[in-house]
Protein backbone atom coordinates (compact mmCIF):
# COMPACT_ATOMS: atom_id res chain seq x y z
CA UNK A 1 0.00 0.00 0.00
CA UNK A 2 1.71 3.65 -0.82
CA UNK A 3 2.14 6.01 1.52
CA UNK A 4 1.04 9.31 1.55
CA UNK A 5 1.94 12.28 3.81
CA UNK A 6 -1.34 12.72 5.42
CA UNK A 7 -2.03 15.54 7.61
CA UNK A 8 -5.59 14.64 10.02
CA UNK A 9 -6.17 17.57 12.13
CA UNK A 10 -2.47 18.80 11.20
CA UNK A 11 -0.83 16.02 12.48
CA UNK A 12 2.30 14.31 10.65
CA UNK A 13 2.07 10.54 9.93
CA UNK A 14 4.39 9.97 12.61
CA UNK A 15 2.41 11.91 15.26
CA UNK A 16 -0.78 9.81 14.30
CA UNK A 17 1.15 6.42 14.53
CA UNK A 18 2.42 7.12 17.50
CA UNK A 19 -1.15 8.20 19.29
CA UNK A 20 -2.52 4.83 17.85
CA UNK A 21 1.01 3.15 19.72
CA UNK A 22 0.06 5.08 23.15
CA UNK A 23 -3.51 4.26 22.88
CA UNK A 24 -2.96 0.65 22.32
CA UNK A 25 -0.12 1.01 24.92
CA UNK A 26 -2.48 2.03 27.48
CA UNK A 27 -5.47 -0.78 26.77
CA UNK A 28 -2.57 -3.66 26.75
CA UNK A 29 -1.06 -2.50 30.19
CA UNK A 30 -4.19 -2.09 31.72
CA UNK A 31 -5.33 -5.76 31.13
CA UNK A 32 -2.65 -7.23 32.13
CA UNK A 33 -2.65 -4.98 35.33
CA UNK A 34 -6.18 -6.48 35.70
CA UNK A 35 -4.59 -10.02 35.34
CA UNK A 36 -2.07 -8.98 38.29
CA UNK A 37 -4.62 -7.56 40.48
CA UNK A 38 -6.59 -11.22 40.35
CA UNK A 39 -2.68 -12.53 40.82
CA UNK A 40 -2.74 -10.36 44.38
CA UNK A 41 0.35 -8.77 42.71
CA UNK A 42 -2.10 -5.67 43.21
CA UNK A 43 -3.39 -4.19 46.31
CA UNK A 44 -6.19 -2.05 47.14
CA UNK A 45 -8.53 0.06 44.26
CA UNK A 46 -8.11 0.11 41.04
CA UNK A 47 -10.12 1.70 38.13
CA UNK A 48 -8.77 1.06 34.87
CA UNK A 49 -9.34 3.56 31.81
CA UNK A 50 -9.69 0.81 29.10
CA UNK A 51 -12.65 2.35 26.90
CA UNK A 52 -11.24 5.90 27.52
CA UNK A 53 -8.35 5.83 25.93
CA UNK A 54 -8.74 8.24 23.05
CA UNK A 55 -9.43 11.48 25.77
CA UNK A 56 -6.25 10.52 27.69
CA UNK A 57 -3.86 10.81 24.69
CA UNK A 58 -5.61 13.20 22.58
CA UNK A 59 -5.80 15.83 25.34
CA UNK A 60 -2.51 15.41 26.50
CA UNK A 61 -0.44 15.60 22.92
CA UNK A 62 -1.61 19.31 23.08
CA UNK A 63 0.72 19.60 25.97
CA UNK A 64 4.59 20.85 25.56
CA UNK A 65 6.76 19.64 27.81
CA UNK A 66 6.63 22.43 30.61
CA UNK A 67 2.90 22.03 31.02
CA UNK A 68 1.24 20.50 34.24
CA UNK A 69 -1.24 17.81 34.28
CA UNK A 70 -3.12 17.01 37.39
CA UNK A 71 -5.91 13.93 37.18
CA UNK A 72 -8.25 11.83 39.38
CA UNK A 73 -7.63 8.49 40.86
CA UNK A 74 -8.43 6.71 36.97
CA UNK A 75 -5.05 8.22 35.76
CA UNK A 76 -2.62 5.36 34.44
CA UNK A 77 -3.40 6.62 30.70
CA UNK A 78 -2.62 10.01 31.84
CA UNK A 79 0.40 9.17 33.15
CA UNK A 80 1.86 7.04 30.12
CA UNK A 81 0.80 10.04 28.34
CA UNK A 82 2.48 12.89 29.96
CA UNK A 83 5.56 10.88 30.18
CA UNK A 84 6.42 8.18 32.76
CA UNK A 85 7.39 5.08 31.80
CA UNK A 86 5.14 2.20 31.73
CA UNK A 87 7.58 -0.13 33.68
CA UNK A 88 7.42 2.93 36.24
CA UNK A 89 4.03 3.09 36.51
CA UNK A 90 3.52 -0.79 36.64
CA UNK A 91 5.83 -0.41 39.85
CA UNK A 92 3.38 1.80 41.33
CA UNK A 93 0.53 -1.03 41.22
CA UNK A 94 3.21 -3.16 42.71
CA UNK A 95 3.80 -0.72 45.52
CA UNK A 96 7.22 -1.42 44.58
CA UNK A 97 10.27 1.33 45.33
CA UNK A 98 11.09 1.99 42.00
CA UNK A 99 7.41 3.63 40.99
CA UNK A 100 6.78 6.96 40.40
CA UNK A 101 5.42 7.28 43.94
CA UNK A 102 8.21 5.26 45.76
CA UNK A 103 5.30 2.46 45.95
CA UNK A 104 3.51 4.71 48.56
CA UNK A 105 0.40 6.62 46.25
CA UNK A 106 -0.03 3.37 44.59
CA UNK A 107 -3.10 2.72 41.75
CA UNK A 108 -4.72 6.48 42.87
CA UNK A 109 -1.69 8.71 43.35
CA UNK A 110 0.56 8.58 40.10
CA UNK A 111 3.09 11.67 40.54
CA UNK A 112 5.94 12.78 38.46
CA UNK A 113 6.92 15.95 39.06
CA UNK A 114 9.63 15.89 35.94
CA UNK A 115 7.34 14.78 33.43
CA UNK A 116 4.53 17.56 35.03
CA UNK A 117 2.36 14.84 36.31
CA UNK A 118 1.40 16.98 39.36
CA UNK A 119 -0.94 13.92 40.69
CA UNK A 120 -3.88 11.51 41.03
CA UNK A 121 -6.21 12.18 43.78
CA UNK A 122 -9.19 10.00 45.07
CA UNK A 123 -11.01 13.00 46.60
CA UNK A 124 -13.53 13.36 44.00
CA UNK A 125 -13.13 16.61 42.34
CA UNK A 126 -9.86 18.10 44.98
CA UNK A 127 -8.20 18.59 41.79
CA UNK A 128 -10.46 20.99 40.35
CA UNK A 129 -9.30 23.57 42.68
CA UNK A 130 -6.34 22.50 43.06
CA UNK A 131 -5.71 23.20 39.26
CA UNK A 132 -6.91 26.59 39.89
CA UNK A 133 -4.19 27.30 42.41
CA UNK A 134 -0.93 26.19 40.09
CA UNK A 135 -2.37 28.37 36.78
CA UNK A 136 -2.96 30.86 39.49
CA UNK A 137 0.73 30.45 40.76
CA UNK A 138 1.66 29.93 36.90
CA UNK A 139 -0.16 33.49 36.16
CA UNK A 140 1.53 35.17 39.28
CA UNK A 141 4.83 34.26 38.69
CA UNK A 142 4.87 34.70 34.99
CA UNK A 143 5.11 30.90 34.46
CA UNK A 144 5.35 30.08 30.91
CA UNK A 145 2.74 26.67 30.93
CA UNK A 146 -0.94 25.85 31.48
CA UNK A 147 -2.53 23.37 33.61
CA UNK A 148 -4.78 20.67 32.04
CA UNK A 149 -6.93 18.87 34.78
CA UNK A 150 -9.50 15.53 34.29
CA UNK A 151 -12.05 14.96 36.26
CA UNK A 152 -15.33 12.16 36.20
CA UNK A 153 -19.23 13.24 35.89
CA UNK A 154 -19.56 12.71 38.87
CA UNK A 155 -17.05 15.45 40.25
CA UNK A 156 -19.38 18.43 38.76
CA UNK A 157 -21.52 18.38 41.46
CA UNK A 158 -18.87 18.78 44.07
CA UNK A 159 -18.50 22.39 45.62
CA UNK A 160 -14.90 21.94 44.31
CA UNK A 161 -15.81 22.61 41.17
CA UNK A 162 -18.17 25.44 41.17
CA UNK A 163 -15.37 27.20 43.45
CA UNK A 164 -12.57 26.31 40.88
CA UNK A 165 -14.51 27.15 37.69
CA UNK A 166 -15.00 30.59 39.26
CA UNK A 167 -11.99 32.00 40.25
CA UNK A 168 -10.76 30.46 36.96
CA UNK A 169 -12.71 32.57 34.92
CA UNK A 170 -12.36 35.73 36.96
CA UNK A 171 -8.70 35.70 37.03
CA UNK A 172 -8.64 34.31 33.47
CA UNK A 173 -6.03 31.59 34.43
CA UNK A 174 -4.46 29.05 31.94
CA UNK A 175 -6.26 25.94 33.13
CA UNK A 176 -8.34 23.67 30.57
CA UNK A 177 -10.89 21.71 32.15
CA UNK A 178 -11.74 18.17 30.81
CA UNK A 179 -15.05 16.34 32.32
CA UNK A 180 -14.53 12.86 31.36
CA UNK A 181 -17.94 11.99 30.77
CA UNK A 182 -18.03 8.36 31.07
CA UNK A 183 -21.58 8.75 31.75
CA UNK A 184 -21.85 6.87 35.47
CA UNK A 185 -20.38 8.28 38.51
CA UNK A 186 -19.97 4.73 40.53
CA UNK A 187 -23.49 3.19 39.77
CA UNK A 188 -24.97 6.11 39.43
CA UNK A 189 -26.40 7.40 35.79
CA UNK A 190 -25.72 10.71 34.67
CA UNK A 191 -29.38 11.33 33.61
CA UNK A 192 -29.93 10.12 37.66
CA UNK A 193 -27.51 12.95 38.88
CA UNK A 194 -27.58 15.58 36.58
CA UNK A 195 -31.01 18.42 36.88
CA UNK A 196 -29.26 19.65 33.13
CA UNK A 197 -28.57 17.78 30.41
CA UNK A 198 -24.81 18.62 29.53
CA UNK A 199 -22.29 21.15 31.10
CA UNK A 200 -23.36 23.65 28.49
CA UNK A 201 -25.41 25.65 31.33
CA UNK A 202 -23.14 25.30 34.15
CA UNK A 203 -20.18 26.83 32.05
CA UNK A 204 -22.45 29.76 31.31
CA UNK A 205 -23.09 30.31 34.93
CA UNK A 206 -19.53 31.71 35.14
CA UNK A 207 -18.79 32.99 31.86
CA UNK A 208 -16.33 30.18 30.45
CA UNK A 209 -16.15 29.38 26.69
CA UNK A 210 -17.64 25.09 26.55
CA UNK A 211 -17.63 22.58 24.16
CA UNK A 212 -19.14 19.11 24.16
CA UNK A 213 -16.60 16.62 22.28
CA UNK A 214 -16.94 12.92 21.41
CA UNK A 215 -14.58 12.04 23.78
CA UNK A 216 -14.29 8.53 21.86
CA UNK A 217 -12.88 9.97 18.75
CA UNK A 218 -9.08 10.75 19.29
CA UNK A 219 -8.83 13.58 16.34
CA UNK A 220 -12.03 15.08 17.72
CA UNK A 221 -10.38 15.74 21.16
CA UNK A 222 -7.45 16.62 19.62
CA UNK A 223 -8.81 19.39 18.13
CA UNK A 224 -10.90 20.73 20.92
CA UNK A 225 -8.26 20.88 23.34
CA UNK A 226 -6.05 22.39 20.38
CA UNK A 227 -8.39 25.34 20.46
CA UNK A 228 -9.05 25.31 24.25
CA UNK A 229 -5.12 25.31 24.69
CA UNK A 230 -4.49 28.19 22.48
CA UNK A 231 -7.12 30.23 24.75
CA UNK A 232 -5.24 29.24 27.87
CA UNK A 233 -1.84 30.46 26.16
CA UNK A 234 -3.03 33.49 24.27
CA UNK A 235 -4.15 34.99 27.66
CA UNK A 236 -8.06 34.57 27.46
CA UNK A 237 -8.29 32.00 30.33
CA UNK A 238 -10.03 28.49 31.01
CA UNK A 239 -12.06 26.49 28.90
CA UNK A 240 -14.72 23.48 29.77
CA UNK A 241 -14.72 20.55 27.59
CA UNK A 242 -16.90 18.12 28.08
CA UNK A 243 -15.86 14.82 26.70
CA UNK A 244 -18.75 11.95 26.16
CA UNK A 245 -17.17 8.34 26.63
CA UNK A 246 -17.76 5.07 28.26
CA UNK A 247 -15.69 2.77 30.25
CA UNK A 248 -15.58 -0.53 29.42
CA UNK A 249 -15.07 -1.78 32.72
CA UNK A 250 -16.64 -1.51 35.97
CA UNK A 251 -15.75 1.80 38.26
CA UNK A 252 -13.10 -0.55 39.61
CA UNK A 253 -11.97 -3.79 40.00
CA UNK A 254 -14.68 -4.91 42.54
CA UNK A 255 -17.38 -3.35 40.94
CA UNK A 256 -19.05 -5.85 38.69
CA UNK A 257 -21.31 -2.91 36.94
CA UNK A 258 -24.22 -4.74 37.45
CA UNK A 259 -26.25 -1.40 37.22
CA UNK A 260 -25.61 -1.16 33.71
CA UNK A 261 -27.70 -3.22 30.40
CA UNK A 262 -25.61 -5.41 29.13
CA UNK A 263 -26.51 -4.73 26.03
CA UNK A 264 -25.88 -1.20 26.37
CA UNK A 265 -22.07 -2.06 27.25
CA UNK A 266 -21.76 -4.44 24.35
CA UNK A 267 -23.39 -1.83 21.90
CA UNK A 268 -20.29 0.78 23.29
CA UNK A 269 -17.50 -1.95 23.03
CA UNK A 270 -19.21 -2.96 19.52
CA UNK A 271 -19.45 0.15 17.60
CA UNK A 272 -17.58 3.05 19.56
CA UNK A 273 -14.16 1.32 20.90
CA UNK A 274 -11.63 4.49 20.24
CA UNK A 275 -8.77 2.32 19.42
CA UNK A 276 -10.70 0.76 16.36
CA UNK A 277 -12.17 3.77 15.17
CA UNK A 278 -9.20 5.45 15.34
CA UNK A 279 -6.91 2.73 13.30
CA UNK A 280 -10.12 3.02 10.88
CA UNK A 281 -9.54 6.36 10.41
CA UNK A 282 -5.82 5.95 9.45
CA UNK A 283 -6.65 2.90 7.16
CA UNK A 284 -9.22 5.06 5.67
CA UNK A 285 -6.51 8.18 5.33
CA UNK A 286 -4.09 5.63 3.92
CA UNK A 287 -1.52 6.29 6.57
CA UNK A 288 -0.94 2.97 7.95
CA UNK A 289 0.52 0.34 6.11
CA UNK A 290 -0.60 -3.15 7.51
CA UNK A 291 2.85 -4.36 8.74
CA UNK A 292 2.85 -1.50 10.77
CA UNK A 293 0.20 -2.43 13.29
CA UNK A 294 1.78 -5.70 13.78
CA UNK A 295 4.86 -4.00 14.65
CA UNK A 296 2.55 -1.88 17.17
CA UNK A 297 1.51 -4.38 18.34
CA UNK A 298 4.60 -6.52 18.87
CA UNK A 299 6.28 -3.35 20.34
CA UNK A 300 3.49 -2.82 22.92
CA UNK A 301 3.69 -5.99 24.00
CA UNK A 302 7.05 -6.28 24.66
CA UNK A 303 6.63 -3.14 26.92
CA UNK A 304 4.29 -4.14 28.67
CA UNK A 305 5.96 -7.74 29.41
CA UNK A 306 9.21 -5.67 30.56
CA UNK A 307 6.80 -3.47 32.80
CA UNK A 308 5.69 -6.13 34.62
CA UNK A 309 9.39 -8.03 35.46
CA UNK A 310 10.46 -4.91 35.71
CA UNK A 311 7.58 -4.71 38.85
CA UNK A 312 8.21 -8.05 39.79
CA UNK A 313 11.97 -7.37 40.60
CA UNK A 314 12.03 -4.07 42.13
CA UNK A 315 12.02 -4.58 45.98
CA UNK A 316 9.58 -3.00 48.47
CA UNK A 317 9.64 0.40 49.99
CA UNK A 318 12.04 0.24 53.30
CA UNK A 319 10.00 1.00 56.20
CA UNK A 320 11.92 4.75 56.75
CA UNK A 321 9.73 5.58 53.83
CA UNK A 322 7.01 6.22 55.67
CA UNK A 323 8.51 9.63 56.49
CA UNK A 324 9.67 10.85 53.37
CA UNK A 325 7.83 12.97 51.54
CA UNK A 326 5.29 13.58 53.95
CA UNK A 327 5.71 17.28 53.25
CA UNK A 328 7.80 19.49 51.25
CA UNK A 329 10.97 19.97 53.19
CA UNK A 330 9.36 17.90 55.45
CA UNK A 331 11.68 18.35 58.32
CA UNK A 332 12.28 21.89 58.54
CA UNK A 333 8.32 22.09 58.23
CA UNK A 334 7.22 19.70 60.83
CA UNK A 335 9.80 21.35 63.27
CA UNK A 336 8.55 24.88 62.29
CA UNK A 337 5.03 23.98 63.76
CA UNK A 338 5.44 21.32 66.24
CA UNK A 339 8.70 23.14 68.05
CA UNK A 340 10.57 20.09 69.41
CA UNK A 341 11.02 20.41 73.33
Amino acid sequence: MAIRQVALAGLSREQLLGMYEEMLLIRRFEEKAAEEYTMGKIGGFMHLYIGQEALGVGAIATLGKEDKVISHYREHGHAISKGIAPRQVMAELFGRIDGCSKGKGGSMHMHDENVGLLGGYAIVGAQIVLACGLAFAAKYQNQNHLIMTFFGDGAVDEGAFHEGLNLASLWKLPVVYICENNQYSMGMSVEKAWSVPDLKDRAAAYAMPYEKVDGMDLIAVYEACKRATERARSGEGPTLLECITYRFRGHSMADPASYRPRDEVDRWRASQDPIPLYLEKLREAKAIKEEEIKAIEDRVDRVVQDAVEFADASPEPPLEELYTDVMVGDANAISWRYPRQ
